[in-house]
Order: structure tokens, then C-alpha cells, then sequence
């Protein structure tokens, strides 16, 4: 297909998955509203439908619990083909029946997006509306994954990194207990093929943390203090620090005083915190099992989020530009979802080894501001390389390029339109 018609396609994926005002990742594998894919669709819809990408981002903040969380899942039906559903989850934090966690919070950066892109004024008001809801997603996020006022984000369960099935999260998981879940029927490895989803160990123990949490009514300081799985993550670290700057932006452009004083606040706590992530060995930011204090020994694809999230030190960056030079050695695409020099790498194993292609948005987009554009434009082309070969897939091999998991992936047709098309780089220009 020419660049002409993947636009067209990717635009055609975005309508084609419009539930009325909220998108859904795919049909049959994800079928409910998920929280980063919806944030990262509104930037596809914005290209061609200012509105309806507002709408997108105001119907998920519809789902918002009272104590401030934004869930990763709104229940908006209940759909048989997806396990698990409401019931099992058995929450009742807000107004939608949801999951009972979140996920990283890129949704101040996308606002802030929406905002620069209107010259008009109008989409400052509706900025304005959500600004509350932000806030107070952002102090659930500093009071009950960072209770201890450390400046690192932890997650309470890997989906809510968004990055189920991370090598980093194996040591943690192993330490879970698996009871309390019963017999159940997994509904995934129906829609895509097994090898490329997590392993059934990992599901019991992704079930027995649910179990756990249910238990205590999903209190969410009970969950911090209790829940057997609690892992500092840089991906949700550092997504949450740069979230703080674009708020921070928004707030003084609102002239939000108080507010803005708040976040700077937040964000001083951050750029600390980040220190404590970083593996002198490595030369990269690690995970933290907070139950046990040991680092995770492997470098992902979140450790070259430190640019995006401003934390662009000589030693920072130039330790990244070194792996990232090290690893485009190794792999016809970039940038893999793991170090493929790690044992756990797997090249086809959803988090494991895949690339993704709003987690190569956002490096490159670090990685640009830090003023290294040539690896910046070597992830978009990659980018773009990955989908007019494979098309929009929910990820690929970053050996082959072969797509994998679900198809006509909703935020993979979305960063295509804002980010990776040859046809937007060149209205950029």
C-alpha cells in the first residue's frame, strides 16, 4: 500500500473501532475500553477530528473512581469473549464497572498535545474541565504507589505497568502465592496464537494478586500495604514525571497558581526518586521489587523513556545512546520491548522481546527533545517500516518484522497517523 492508503486505512481502523465516543483496541481480543490505548487513539482521531479526540479522553475520565484513580479497563458492556470480566474483578471505586488498577498516566501529555495543536483557544476550555480530574489522578498515583514518598512509582499487578509480561516482573511473580482463584477458562490464546501471550503460570499468579486485592475490597492503601506483588517500575515512573511537566504546563497556562505550585512539588520528588532506579552496572533505569529491594537485571524498552521524561544527564544519555547503538546491532527493527542480549528475551512473546509502536513514539520523542534527532527519525522510520510491511498490528518481531497479536490495532493505527506516516512528517516539516 502506498503511504496515501495506510493513511486512509489507519483512519478507517480508528472509526471501525468507535464504540460511540470510546475505541477499543480490537474486536474480539479487546473488546472494553482500555485507559493508555485510548489516550494514545485521541492523538490519531486529532489529526483528522479535534473533537472526537476530546470525547475519546473525556469518556474515559467518566470511569474515574472517587478516590481519584482512572481505571486501566471500563466494563462499558460485558463481553463474554474477554476474561476476566467486572465479575471477577469485583470492584466498586466508581460510576463504570472497571478493573481495579490503573495505567501509566500519559493522558496530561496528550491534552497538553491537544492543546498546543489548537490555535483557536477552545480546546484550552475543555483542557480546563479535565484539569481537576488530573490532579486528583495524580495524588492517587503519589499516595497509593508511592507511599512512602520515595519519587518512584510502584504497580500493584503487571497489567497495570502495561507491560503484562515483562521479564522483569518473573522474580516478583514467582514470589506470589497462587491460591484463591478457582478453575478458569483464558479467552485469549482463542483470539491469538498462545506463543505469543503470557504463560499460564503467569496467568495464575496475575489471578491469585487480583484474589488478593478483592480481599480487602481494593482499599487502596490496604492494596500498597499488603498486596504480595508492589515493584517499582520506570515505565509508569517516568510516563508519570513527564506527565507532571505537561500538567505543570497546562496549570500555569490556565493560571492555575496553587495547582502549579503542587506539581512542582511532585515533580522535584520525581526527578529524586528516579536516581534510585538506576543500576550502576547496567548504566540504565531498572525496576525495584519493593517487597524485597532488589533490582530487576535486565534493560527494557522503558529504560530509554528517561529522555521523554526529561532526565536527559550527560551520563543518562549517553549510557542510552550506547545501548540503543548496541541493540540496533542486534535487530533488524528497534526498539525491542527487552534487551535481546537478556536470556528472557523472546522476540514474539507480547512484552518479552516485541516492539510496539507508541513505546517507540515516546523514546524517540525523548530522545528528539534531548536534540539526538538521527536516533529519533531511525525509530520512526523503523516505525513506519514495521507497519507498511506488516500492517497495523498490536506489535511485531523486531527480527522479521512480522506482526503479531491482535490486527487492526487501534493506538498502532493512531501513532501511524500522528507520528509515523511519511505523509506526517512531511506536514511537519
Amino acid at each position: 500500500m502506498s503511504h496515501a492508503e495506510l493513511d486512509q486505512t489507519a483512519k478507517s481502523i480508528l472509526i471501525e473501532n468507535d464504540q460511540g465516543g470510546y475505541t477499543i483496541p480490537t474486536k474480539g481480543l479487546y473488546p472494553y475500553q482500555w485507559n493508555w490505548d485510548s489516550v494514545f487513539v485521541a492523538l490519531g482521531f486529532a489529526t483528522f477530528d479535534q473533537d472526537r479526540a476530546w470525547r475519546e479522553v473525556e469518556m474515559l475520565f467518566e470511569g474515574q473512581w472517587r478516590d481519584g484513580m482512572v481505571p486501566h479497563i471500563l466494563f462499558r458492556k460485558d463481553d463474554p469473549s474477554y476474561f476476566p470480566g467486572p465479575s471477577v474483578w469485583g470492584t466498586d471505586g466508581g460510576p463504570i464497572p472497571s478493573s481495579g488498577h490503573s495505567q501509566p498516566p500519559v493522558a496530561a501529555t496528550v491534552i497538553r498535545d491537544l492543546v498546543n495543536a489548537d490555535p483557536s483557544g477552545k480546546a484550552l476550555e475543555r483542557a480546563a474541565g479535565l484539569l481537576p480530574n488530573l490532579m486528583n489522578w495524580h495524588r492517587w498515583y503519589l499516595t497509593y504507589r508511592d507511599p512512602k514518598g520515595q519519587g518512584v512509582l510502584a504497580v500493584i499487578h503487571p497489567w497495570e505497568s502495561g507491560r503484562d509480561n515483562l521479564p522483569d516482573w518473573d522474580e516478583a511473580l514467582r514470589a506470589v502465592e497462587v491460591k484463591d482463584i478457582g478453575p478458569y477458562e483464558r479467552k485469549d490464546t482463542s483470539h491469538v496464537d498462545p506463543a505469543m501471550r503470557p504463560h499460564k503460570e503467569d496467568y495464575d499468579r496475575y489471578l491469585s494478586i487480583m484474589a488478593a486485592c478483592r480481599s480487602v475490597d481494593w482499599d487502596p492503601a490496604e492494596v500498597a500495604r499488603t498486596c504480595p506483588f508492589f515493584v517499582a517500575d520506570p515505565g509508569v515512573t517516568f510516563i508519570f514525571l513527564r506527565a507532571n511537566r505537561d500538567l505543570l504546563a497546562l496549570a500555569e497556562q490556565l493560571g492555575k497558581a496553587e495547582e502549579a505550585e503542587e506539581i512542582r512539588g511532585w515533580i522535584s520528588r520525581m526527578e529524586a526518586g528516579a536516581r534510585t532506579l538506576w543500576h550502576e552496572d547496567l548504566k540504565a533505569h531498572v525496576g525495584v521489587d519493593q517487597r524485597s529491594g532488589k533490582m530487576t537485571d535486565g534493560i527494557s524498552s522503558a529504560a530509554f523513556l528517561a529522555p521523554y521524561a526529561g532526565l536527559t544527564g550527560a551520563e543518562t544519555l549517553g549510557a542510552l545512546q550506547t545501548h540503543f547503538d548496541r541493540i540496533a546491532g542486534k535487530v533488524r527493527y528497534l526498539m525491542p520491548s527487552y534487551d535481546p542480549d537478556h536470556q528472557s528475551y523472546e522476540p514474539l512473546r507480547y512484552w518479552r522481546g516485541p516492539v510496539w509502536a507508541m513505546i517507540n513514539y515516546m523514546i524517540a520523542r525523548g530522545f528528539a527533545e534531548a536534540g539526538d534527532q538521527l536516533r529519533a527519525e531511525k525509530l520512526r522510520a523503523d516505525t513506519a517500516d514495521l507497519i507498511a510491511t506488516s500492517g497495523f498490528a498490536e506489535y511485531f518481531s523486531p527480527e522479521t518484522g512480522v506482526g503479531a497479536g491482535g490486527g487492526t490495532f487501534s493506538w498502532t493505527a493512531a501513532i501511524w497517523l500522528a507520528w509515523a506516516s511519511p505523509s506526517h512528517s512531511q506536514q511537519a516539516a
